[in-house]
């Protein structure tokens, strides 16, 4: 059985590898950023709640933005969407660095910023994650899926250890900076792929079309399960809010950067030899039972003491959310039409960002309420519980074969005919 992934996609496609190549560099500088602000915010207030409060400022323009980029994912160039997105994102990064700087940064700053932040990635995502079928044989989605997810969890682990070293060092400001610079290399590569025109006949962006990409995704209670799962284990078990609390229970002063990427390197572990999951056909079985074990593992999180067997069992939670991720996205790249791509991509980045931004505030209420580690081990609980309703529900999802989907069949058929 093989155990690497393969290399097909990364030979094969040049958009790839500059999709691939673009991602690494800027989630590596996002990821440093995403440490910065909550430590920032944590040592500009000392509050559970205001750090907290990151997550719902989020919630509304991702909602919105989410939904609207789908829709322009279908009707315009994907790659203008795309560059356009990252530009606008580098000028966010700037805005943070110049607050960072002056005399007495503001709090509301940063909220603000944080929130054109979402708008730029929630208008960004659909059109970047619906470029990759177009690009990709279909017989290789679910190695282009292992790629793409490699190249966040590297930037994962390099960016959130580098980001909590370098802003516990030196300040936000010095994280900021690194972060625009890898924007704009970033926008270079981008700037190079081909155009992406809409497909033939496609519609004008409108309430109507995102509500028809709603109805299409409703219809289909295996893609509704994969929303479902996610959510419910991001919304209950996502405890990263309260990372910079949960540091200064360590004697470490690597603590916090070991915390945010512990989960990075676990997850990318899992995808360097995840060569296996080609062999597997049942995909919805696979993510609900690895929703489950990132239940386990952050329960196994808030009951240990010491650092480093908190780093294991956070490392598991992110290898088995790996293992989720990938699945996930090779049920959607699989099976969804090209017409309708951008605006499920839309719903697919509700589906796996608002569980961990509610999640974050639910997290720091229970802090706030109750205590830290049982804030951590009853989000645990509650995922466990939360998976195994949803998969005992949808029995379309949990009996998923892409072997005998028909909608998998249809796509095969459709996407052999166009070999990129």
């Amino acid at each position: 059985m093989r155990i690497l992934p393969s290399t097909a996609p990364l030979r094969n496609s040049r958009d790839f590898r500059l999709l691939f190549s673009s991602g690494l560099i800027t989630y590596f500088g996002s990821m440093m950023t995403f440490v910065a602000l909550p430590l920032q915010i944590k040592e500009l207030t000392g509050s559970y709640i205001a750090v907290g409060i990151l997550g719902i400022v989020e919630l509304v323009p991702l909602i919105v933005m989410g939904l609207w980029g789908g829709a322009l994912a279908d009707a315009v160039d994907r790659r203008k969407m795309v560059l356009g997105a990252e530009i606008g994102a580098g000028f966010c990064a700037t805005l943070l660095l110049i607050n960072a700087l002056t005399p007495h940064p503001q709090v509301w700053v940063i909220y603000i910023v944080t929130l054109l932040f979402t708008c730029c990635d929630g208008l960004q995502r659909p059109s970047l994650d619906a470029l990759v079928p177009r690009v990709v044989r279909h017989q290789d989605m679910a190695a282009a899926s292992t790629w793409q997810s490699m190249r966040w969890q590297f930037g994962s682990i390099i960016g959130t250890a580098s980001g909590g070293l370098i802003a516990s060092s030196f300040g936000p400001h010095f994280v900021y900076a690194i972060d625009i610079a890898t924007f704009m290399a970033s926008a270079a590569l981008l700037s190079r792929l081909r155009s992406s025109a809409p497909p033939a006949g496609a519609s004008k962006p409108s309430i109507g079309t995102i509500l028809e990409g709603a109805r299409y995704a409703a219809s289909r209670p295996d893609l509704v399960g994969t929303y479902v799962v996610d959510i419910v284990a991001m919304l209950f078990a996502f405890p990263n809010a309260v990372f910079p609390f949960f540091a200064d229970q360590f004697p470490q002063h690597y603590a916090l950067g070991l915390l945010y990427s512990a989960g990075a390197i676990g997850a990318f572990i899992a995808s360097i030899t995840n060569g296996w999951a080609q062999h597997l056909h049942r995909h919805g079985r696979m993510i609900a039972i690895a929703a489950a074990t990132w239940g386990a593992a952050i329960i196994a999180t808030g009951f240990s003491r010491n650092l480093w067997l908190v780093v294991a069992c956070l490392a598991l939670a992110g290898a088995a959310d790996m293992v989720s991720g990938i699945f996930r996205s090779t049920i959607w790249n699989q099976t969804i039409p090209d017409e309708m791509r951008g605006r499920l991509a839309g719903i697919e980045l509700l589906s796996y960002s608002l569980g961990p931004q509610v999640g974050q505030l639910r997290a720091s209420l229970f802090a706030q309420w109750f205590t830290l580690r049982r804030a951590i081990i009853s989000g645990g609980v509650l995922c466990i519980a939360g998976t195994t309703i949803s998969a005992a529900t949808l029995r379309s999802f949990w009996n998923y074969d892409d072997r005998t989907s028909e909608h998998a069949q249809r796509e095969r058929e459709i996407r052999a005919k166009k070999i990129t």
